[in-house]
């Protein structure tokens, strides 16, 4: 189900039965031992396993986001908020005029949330639309399990330490690293961040085991695929 592989007549032929399309949204940023597009790595593979099951289709994901606060880590791209919200606009101007009026965005980011006043703007404008921000890591399925094996995870900690988020040959360190303190960090600039952070980690092991990983992102994927069923208001 995913776009790349559909040419155009698939998808308005699709469209005459399901109204509904999946995006994913994530980032390119600082993930300390992980990988910079560890946000956009994940969002865009529950999307296209969670669009495979529920017949849904998938459109690939936007790689970057609003992350300013991480700009003094080598690697990390960040997008104004008004270039965001500008790019989002455009993507929901053109899914709109195909056809689409259901439209499912699975974020990886938290930084991308500032984005729903301007899908709450847009949406003043298309009244017979639905637009969704899911955010898949924050969830109640997947935070129960998580906080189930440890209250001390967060960005950049074993929570986001999957199979396809590592980099081949880097050794994880072996040590619970203690939770910073989010109010002092959001009173801070970009400058004083990194040296607040250090590696990155902003609280909790680096590496839990596979079996535990496994079932935390099963979870995401049923729960996405219920709300792609469940979620739409009339």
């Amino acid at each position: 189900m995913q776009i790349e592989q559909m040419n155009w007549f698939q998808a308005e032929e699709h469209l005459k039965h399901d109204d509904r399309v999946i995006m994913p949204l994530g980032s390119t940023e600082q993930h300390a031992y992980l990988s910079l597009c560890t946000d956009f790595i994940l969002s865009s593979r529950l999307a296209q396993e969670a669009g495979d099951r529920v017949g849904v289709p998938v459109y690939p994901g936007l790689p970057f986001g609003m992350t300013s606060y991480f700009r003094e880590f080598p690697g990390t791209v960040s997008l104004r908020p008004d270039t965001y919200g500008a790019l989002i606009t455009d993507i929901l101007d053109s899914l709109y005029h195909s056809g689409f009026r259901r439209v499912f965005l699975i974020n990886g980011h938290g930084g991308n949330s500032p984005v729903q006043t301007y899908i709450g703007n847009w949406l003043n404008q298309h009244e017979d639309a639905r637009v969704v921000i899911h955010n898949w890591w924050a969830s109640p399925a997947v935070m129960s399990r998580v906080r189930a094996i440890s209250t001390n995870a967060s960005h950049a900690s074993w929570m986001e330490n999957f199979p396809w988020t590592r980099i081949d040959g880097v050794q994880m360190p072996n040590e619970e690293k203690p939770g910073i303190n989010p109010a002092k960090l959001g009173q801070l600039p970009a400058s004083a961040v990194r040296a607040y952070i250090g590696d990155g980690n902003y609280g909790g092991e680096y590496q839990r085991s596979d079996a535990e990983m496994a079932d935390i992102w099963a979870a995401g994927i049923e729960e996405t695929c219920q709300l792609l069923d469940s979620v739409w208001m009339k």
